[in-house]
């Protein structure tokens, strides 16, 4: 059907009325360049997505927390981390920062068992000298789509159906199957990648390509990974369907007995770092979020170690209140052009402000551990106390010359980026939707192509043949022999398929249910 025989009724509008002519890209300079402001569709969209929810989280509502620090060890490789990066959290190597890490499930609610098929969410909060930063990311080093727009429609699709309450795959698979860069993800969240057996024994990405920039405003790419030292485990769905039946809330109990017990878990921060640039040499855009960069190309440098060792005092004032943004960056740290990043930024700290309060910073789990002097006032539960020491009270404006707060000197050069190139809302040049996806199916070890055929066969099979069609279709492309696989294991299935099960449990329920006289 043509945008012309578009009936009235079938059009997308947004919430003024106005018709949606690109619903699938935000508008940037040049088709991988900076994000604009004026993206009104955009803003309207993911500012409504945000306050979805009251109060609970959209997203990674069931998490779990704890309190530790990080340590640098202020080298990368060879040489001295300051030649890429002027961040004290990273040069000084004898402060020990102290961190909040949250870990959490992400499209589940707020009770939801651990062992669902889920990505993982990675938080970091680092309460550095210069201020907090947060490394905001997941267990798994990509994701699902690369532009913010299609961010609330993701998270819909895999959400209950809005009128059954109900979650249908078919819902998510018809998104999926017509997002090819989603290739890539599914390949890992439907093996057993997908299903962590923990949270101490989980790694963590910030998944996006940030910035690095030196004291002379020099910046290099860099992205983060975290390596849990207690090794790596992952389930099958049979051994998560057998832990779930026993036990929902399994791995927020291993994270909170192991720190109890003294037996404290460690990750060891590593970072890939590339020139910042277009890079054309490549067959991927290196801030595509749907894209590894393979160590053989750029290779892994351990800089740091962080070990948590306190569990919290109190579950809602601690894990549940702390807001994390992926714009709270420090000195030395600096965004890149990735458009997903972008819209994040805007989006989780506005989320933060919806679900804790304007004031959410005030909050001691979310306070930064140095002074902190602002201009920012009232809004609701707005108990600051804290104003500048030599700062007059009748002042909260700035410049002033009658006792106001003064601008920081800027501890280095500026990073300017330079920027050109024609506005446009266009998906980036280098797609390359496939090619990673099917390089990871090849590099599966056997169990884990054998899981992902299952779990991915099993869970397609509850789908209408058009989307099913698509998918291997797409699968096939990233690899032959992962698409005739799933093919085959879709037909297999046949009538054994999810609806079916989840239909058997329906009536299983009433007919094993034992009669009981009222009372």
């Amino acid at each position: 059907m043509t945008h012309e025989q578009h009936n009235e009724d079938d059009m997308l509008t947004n919430r003024q009325g106005h018709p949606i002519t690109n619903n699938q890209s935000v508008r940037t300079v040049g088709n991988r360049g900076p994000t604009t402001l004026e993206n009104y569709d955009f803003l309207e969209k993911v500012t409504h997505f945000d306050r979805e929810r009251i109060p609970e989280r959209v997203v990674h509502a069931r998490g779990a927390g704890a309190h530790g620090y990080f340590q640098s060890y202020g080298k990368v490789g060879d040489e001295p981390i300051s030649k890429y990066t002027r961040a004290k959290v990273f040069t000084n190597t004898e402060n020990q920062t102290p961190v909040f890490v949250r870990f959490s499930t992400v499209v589940h609610g707020g009770h939801s068992p651990e062992t669902l098929r889920d990505p993982r969410g990675f938080a970091v909060k680092f309460y550095t000298e210069d201020g907090n930063w947060d490394l905001v990311g997941n267990n798994l080093k990509i994701f699902f789509i690369r532009d913010p727009l299609k961010f609330p429609d993701m998270v819909h699709s895999f959400k209950p159906d809005p009128v059954t309450n109900i979650q249908d795959p078919e819902r998510m698979f018809d998104f999926l199957c017509q997002t090819p860069e989603s290739m890539h993800m599914i390949t890992f969240l439907f093996s057993p990648w997908g299903i962590p057996a923990n949270y101490r024994e989980m790694q963590g990405s910030g998944v996006h390509a940030y910035k690095w920039v030196n004291e002379e405003g020099k910046a290099v790419l860099v992205k983060y990974h975290w390596e849990p030292v207690q090794g790596i485990k992952n389930l099958t769905q049979k051994e998560a369907d057998q832990i779930q039946a026993k036990n929902f809330n399994h791995a927020t109990q291993d994270l909170y007995e192991a720190i109890e017990q003294g037996d404290y878990p460690e990750w060891e921060l590593y970072v890939q770092i590339m020139e910042d640039g277009e890079h054309p040499e490549l067959d991927f855009d290196p801030l595509d979020p749907t894209k590894l960069w393979y160590k053989e190309d750029f290779p892994w440098y351990k800089v740091g170690k962080m070990v948590l060792n306190k569990n919290p005092e109190n579950y809602f004032a601690e894990v549940e209140q702390a807001a994390f943004g992926t714009g709270v960056l420090v000195d030395g740290l600096d965004f890149s052009d990735d458009k997903l990043l972008q819209g994040r930024t805007f989006s989780y700290s506005d989320t933060q402000r919806y679900r804790v309060g304007s004031n959410y910073l005030q909050l001691p789990i979310n306070k930064a551990k140095k002074h902190v002097a602002t201009n920012q006032e009232g809004g609701q539960m707005d108990f600051r106390t804290d104003f500048g020491k030599y700062q007059n009270p009748h002042v909260n404006y700035e410049p002033s010359i009658i006792g106001g707060l003064k601008e920081a000197e800027n501890p280095g050069k500026e990073h300017e980026p330079y920027v050109e190139g024609n506005l446009k809302r266009e998906k980036i040049s280098r797609e390359n939707n496939f090619g990673q996806a099917g390089e990871t199916y090849r590099r599966f070890s056997d169990w884990e192509r054998e899981e992902l055929i299952s779990n991915l066969s099993s869970a397609l099979a509850a789908c209408r043949k058009e989307i099913q069609d698509r998918m291997v279709d797409m699968l096939t492309q990233c690899d032959e022999d992962y698409g005739r696989r799933i093919k085959e294991g879709i037909e297999k299935a046949g009538n054994d398929n999810l609806d079916t099960k989840m239909d058997e449990a329906v009536r299983e329920a009433e007919e094993m249910g034992h009669p009981s006289d009222p009372y």
